[in-house]
């Protein structure tokens, strides 16, 4: 998703950008069509940022190619395994578009020259205790040390801005006695007020989820919900949209905590299966009959109503289907949301089935478009946020897909209720011990005509 962040941000500024899943794919690419200049995080699957960079660094055709890695990590060894590896910039994360366009920039006005390989110098550099042998050419040294210097100035001026806020917090806390023991019994008044509000705000998101028993016919459903902090940005449910038709979701609003909560219960006004002023699912036609709008026309309408600029740049993910009972045909459409997963109930292997389609509120003016599936009695779909597949270990590795699906695929056999718990259990246990760091939600729906 990032990526895809990056690449709009960057298309926007008149760049035409190619980007690659993984640090592999990344290097056939390069080799391919070589590129003007390549951006790289650092983590990723396969080979990491380093990897790709010490590839394309190493190769005749590419190593002039400018190289910039990208990464939420702030330690000076990051840097010197950056330059060890022939990277050219390096931006930390969370960033400014318009820094990085500028870093771009400055590459591209003074491209490298392919004989700098030939004058690098074999440097040894001790670091925290360890020792280094870094061979870089001057141009690169030069390129990194600027990066590295403006990295280092911005920084400093956040330091100089808190520095500031935290001397003026300072000359507000010069008070008497008798004021700082009124202010601390205000504190106490109001963080109960706010105890207060926070759970009567959890409990008004409870009430977006599905009822604990929740029963429809021929099919078995089971979820799980469990956010990372008392207040959520993810929330799912089924339910009844005509006699013949069951509407179901996951959202995961971005970000965390009470604006991403506000936003989902905004949302959650909209997706009620209840004929209102409100509702975007149901609509009641002149002549009485209730209309059930389609999954492609529920994002696009959620999508004109939502953009994040008005929302302090928060977005949501979505994927919203609508299962014709009688048949099994679901139909459904994905605002950016992971795909869902079908385990057939005849034991063939799990198929992610998504669509194409912007984050909501993301982007004005786009239509999303609608898939079909068609189901087998006893085949089974599970929904799902991306807290599952991104869930990560202590070494920061992600439980990814492959995991999940051989983890829903192992429980095809029991009930579905038990496959949901199992899918649960097994993130929290791969985030042990500090458990998982964003909201966790699963939707597991059986079809038993």
């Amino acid at each position: 998703m990032q990526a895809r962040i990056l690449q709009k941000r960057l298309t926007d500024a008149g760049h035409a950008v190619r980007w690659a899943e993984n640090g592999a794919l990344a290097l056939e690419m390069a080799r391919e069509r070589r590129p003007d200049i390549i951006i790289s995080d650092i983590e990723m699957p396969v080979a990491t940022g380093y990897d790709f960079c010490k590839a394309v660094k190493t190769d005749p055709a590419l190593r002039t190619v400018p190289f910039i890695l990208l990464s939420t990590l702030s330690d000076p060894i990051d840097i010197i395994r950056g330059l060890d590896a022939g990277a050219d910039n390096y931006v930390t994360k969370p960033y400014e578009p318009d820094y990085l366009l500028g870093r771009m920039q400055a590459l591209l006005a003074t491209p490298l020259e392919g004989g700098d390989e030939a004058t690098a110098a074999t440097l040894e550099v001790s670091l925290a205790g360890q020792k280094f042998k870094v061979k870089a050419g001057r141009q690169q040294v030069l390129n990194l040390l600027v990066s590295t210097f403006e990295n280092a100035v911005t920084k400093n001026q956040e330091l100089v801005v808190a520095n500031q806020e935290l001397s003026v917090a300072r000359d507000s806390l010069q008070k008497t006695n008798e004021e700082l023991v009124t202010l601390n019994a205000e504190i106490s008044r109001i963080n109960s007020h706010m105890i207060r509000d926070l759970e009567a705000a959890a409990k008004v998101q409870r009430s977006l989820l599905p009822a604990a028993d929740v029963a429809l016919p021929a099919l078995d459903v089971a979820w799980r919900y469990v956010p990372c902090q008392s207040l959520a940005g993810d929330f799912l449910n089924i339910f009844p949209l005509d006699e013949e038709r069951v509407g179901l979701f996951v959202v995961d609003v971005s970000g965390h905590g009470v604006p991403s909560s506000l936003m989902a219960v905004t949302v959650g006004r909209f997706l009620t299966p209840k004929v209102s002023d409100s509702s975007l699912l149901v609509r009641q036609a002149n002549d009485g009959r209730v209309v059930v709008a389609s999954p492609a026309e529920v994002a696009t309408q959620l999508n004109r109503l939502f953009q994040a600029d008005e929302f302090s740049g928060l977005y949501f993910t979505m994927l919203y289907g609508i299962l014709h009972v009688p048949t099994g045909r679901l139909d459904y459409a994905s605002g950016g949301h992971p795909a869902l997963v079908r385990i057939p109930a005849g034991g063939g292997p799990p198929e992610f089935h998504g669509a194409e389609g912007f984050p909501i509120a993301f982007v004005p003016e786009v239509e999303y478009e609608q898939r079909s599936l068609q189901l087998q009695p006893g085949d089974r779909i599970y929904l799902y946020s991306d807290g599952v597949p991104e869930a990560m270990d202590k070494a920061q590795e992600p439980y990814g897909e492959d995991k999940m699906a051989a983890c829903i695929a192992g429980g095809r056999g029991g009930p579905l209720e038990q496959s949901v718990a199992g899918l649960l259990e097994a993130v929290e246990n791969w985030c042990r011990p500090v458990g998982p760091l964003d909201d966790v939600t699963i939707l597991g729906v059986e079809w038993k005509p």
